[in-house]
Formats: C-alpha cells, sequence, structure tokens
C-alpha cells in the first residue's frame, strides 16, 4: 500500500518549482493542462498508443499554441502503474490528476492504491469510492450527510431470487403507487458503461431485461447485479463543486446537464414516429456522450451549496482526510407538493468530465471571469507551493 509517509518523501525530492502536472490522455485532460499552462506548470499526458494523436499531434505545445508539453505512450492506460512509467513521472515531478479513467480502465484499483508511487492531487481512493459495490460507496455517504437520492428497490450487486425481486417491485409499483425505474446494468461489452432502462412495471422490467440480454446490449448477469432505483421525474442538473482544502471554503464551479445517445436524438422526434419506433422494438439507448451548460435560477444556490456544504463534512468525517478539490452531485431538480429539492443519484469525487462548467456563471461571480476545473485546480496547486502546504492537498 502506498503510504502517506511514502508521498510525503517523494515529494520532499521534488523540485517545487519545476513541478508538472500529470494526466492520462483522455476524460478531462486538456481542461487539466491547459489551465495548468496558465499558471505556468508544464504538462504530460500518459497515453494509449492507438489514440495518442489529440495529445501528441492535435494539443501538443507547439510555441503559443497547445497545452500537452510532454507524452508518455503506453500499450495500455494500466501500464502507468508500470516502474519505468512512473520513474519517467517522479523525474518530471510530476503532480497526477487523477480522473473516471483510473476506474475505468484498470482491472484492479488497487493498482493505484498499492503501486502507483505518484502524488495525486486530491482524495486518492475518491474514484472507487463512486463504485455502488464498495464499502462507504455513494450511497452510504449521500444517505449519512442526510441528502436526498431516489429510493434504492435493490443495491448494485445484490442478487435476489426473481420471486423476491418481483415481490419488491409489485410492492413499489402496485402498493406504494411509485414512480418508473431506472435500472443500471452494465453493457455486455463495455462493462463502464451502463445499459440503462426504464420500466413502469414488475413485467415492463422482466421484458425489457430479457430483450436486452437477447439483444446483446448487456448480459444476464450484469442484468441480476444491477442497481435499481426510482426514477426521478425532474430537470437534471449536475451541480460541480470545488472543495478548497488550503482556504477551507466550497465553490460551485458551474451547472451542466448530459447528452446521452441515442435518447437525445429519439426525444427530438415527434411523438408518433416515437411510437412506431417502440412499437417496432427499438430502444433508445443512454449512453453518455457529452455535457451542456445549463444554469439555475438563483433561490436554488442556497439549496445546492447547502447539500455541497453537508457532502463535504460527511467525507471529512467518514473518509479523511476527506474531499480534495473537485467533485460533482449529479441528480435532478424535482417538485413534491410546490417544494424544489434535489435528488442526487450520481457522485463524482474528482474532476467530473464535462469541460463545459466554466460556461456558466458561478465561478465568475467568486473571481470575476469564470474559471475551468483546469485553472482552479492550478491555482490551488500554486497556492499551496507557495504557502509551503503542498502535503495537505497530496495522497
Amino acid at each position: 500500500m502506498v503510504t502517506k509517509e511514502d508521498i510525503q518523501k517523494i515529494l520532499a525530492g521534488y523540485d517545487l518549482n519545476n513541478l508538472t502536472i500529470g494526466v492520462l490522455g483522455g476524460h478531462s485532460a486538456l481542461d487539466v493542462a491547459n489551465g495548468a499552462k496558465k499558471h505556468g506548470f508544464r504538462t504530460v499526458a500518459v497515453c494509449q498508443k492507438n489514440r495518442a494523436n489529440t495529445f501528441s499531434k492535435y494539443y501538443k505545445t507547439r510555441g503559443d499554441k497547445g497545452c500537452i508539453d510532454e507524452v508518455i505512450l503506453v500499450d495500455k492506460f494500466e501500464d502507468v502503474t508500470k516502474e519505468d512509467v512512473q520513474k519517467q513521472l517522479r523525474e518530471l515531478n510530476t503532480i497526477f490528476i487523477h480522473n473516471r479513467y483510473f476506474w475505468v480502465y484498470f482491472n484492479d484499483f488497487a493498482d493505484i492504491e498499492e503501486r502507483f508511487q505518484v502524488p495525486i492531487y486530491g482524495l486518492r481512493q475518491g474514484v472507487k469510492l463512486e463504485e455502488r459495490d464498495q464499502p462507504l460507496n455513494q450511497y452510504h455517504l449521500l444517505e449519512k450527510a442526510g441528502i436526498r437520492l431516489p429510493k434504492i428497490l435493490r443495491e448494485g450487486g445484490e442478487v435476489l431470487e426473481k420471486e423476491e425481486l418481483n415481490k419488491r417491485l409489485e410492492h413499489h409499483f402496485v402498493k406504494e403507487k411509485g414512480a418508473p425505474i431506472l435500472v443500471k446494468a452494465n453493457e455486455a461489452t463495455r462493462s463502464y458503461e451502463r445499459a440503462f432502462f426504464v420500466a413502469t412495471t414488475a413485467a415492463d422490467y422482466f421484458k425489457k431485461a430479457e430483450e436486452m440480454v437477447s439483444a446483446g446490449i448487456t448480459t444476464q448477469e450484469n442484468v441480476n447485479q444491477a442497481t435499481i432505483e426510482e426514477f426521478v421525474i425532474g430537470a437534471h442538473v449536475n451541480l460541480n463543486f470545488f472543495y478548497s482544502e488550503l482556504n477551507n471554503e466550497l465553490e460551485l464551479m458551474g451547472t451542466d446537464s448530459r447528452r446521452q445517445t441515442s435518447l437525445d436524438g429519439f426525444l427530438r422526434l415527434d411523438g408518433k414516429t416515437q411510437t412506431d419506433l417502440l412499437n417496432g422494438g427499438y430502444k433508445p439507448s443512454m449512453i453518455e456522450t457529452g455535457h451542456f451548460a445549463v444554469t439555475m435560477k438563483e433561490s436554488l444556490l442556497e439549496k445546492a451549496y447547502d447539500i455541497g456544504e453537508k457532502f463535504v463534512k460527511t467525507m471529512k468525517e467518514t473518509v479523511p482526510p476527506g474531499m480534495i478539490g473537485p467533485f460533482a452531485l449529479q441528480g435532478a431538480v424535482a417538485a413534491y407538493e410546490g417544494r424544489e429539492e434535489f435528488v442526487i443519484f450520481d457522485v463524482s469525487m474528482r474532476i467530473p468530465g464535462s469541460p463545459g462548467t466554466k460556461y456558466t456563471p458561478y465561478s465568475g461571480y467568486m473571481y470575476g471571469e469564470s474559471l475551468s476545473y483546469g485553472e482552479r485546480i492550478a491555482m490551488e496547486i500554486k497556492q499551496a507551493v507557495d504557502e509551503n502546504r503542498l502535503p495537505e492537498i497530496i495522497t
């Protein structure tokens, strides 16, 4: 296990006047690198050989253009834990910014916890805690924080006999007259993506699950272990926060929502065409393709900050050292008896995947101009170096 003492020893050997900000080549890499360059840091991207052109060609630093100074090519992303790659990163005095790729492309997150001896900005184990089958997972943390989340009919990884599951579904739909349910099964081929589907009755659930397995979209094993939760009918808003450990202050960086293939295109069709497609067996998929900036009315800001503060407090109490830097509470604004309320159904405990948060006004209200996540992270690291407090924000 990589200990705090191991990381502090590595930091002690760094030239703090010549730090490099490192990323895996994807997700939010360009956002991070662009912000780092603005504040005088060098940048390095660890890229897979078959998908490196974005970083080694199109956005490679050349004169006043580009933001990727160095590229380290690997056969697979998980090769970042190989000793020769780690050695190159340490020689560059690298502070690594982790993202969702650290879970998606690694066979075992223990490689990062136990073998990756490179300082990481933020909570090293945060990405792991996003998964629903982990102890102290996001549902546990949200519940402990007192944040409204969808009703869970079956937790991810909980395997139930068909009869028992049917009883739960019937109780929800018939006795409680409950809302539709959202099923979050992993895809058959891309296990890191979810093959979502919505059902309105118990029979509807079993029918759609069987159809998706038959079509090869998911597997029966994935369906059996999928999270089943209340489908929240509301306006989707992702609350993208930044917690400054140095200043003990929570900031709302921006708000956005998701573009999903092929659901977005399907919803743009007229009602008759939608019905004809559904009757013909078509099922729109909900694969996340991108994000777009949205804004909230100001009366929701205090409610947003309130749940953000609750989450930060719970993290400090439950998962020391707590939340460091970027995180997101992703959900919807629902109206219950005329009262608007945030319902959170996903947590990102690292930099979110959307580079568009700067195009909402909230960080601008704080700093005079809107900031990207990459720039805000670079500002925090620079402040830590200037104040000789870097160990406080590194794990």
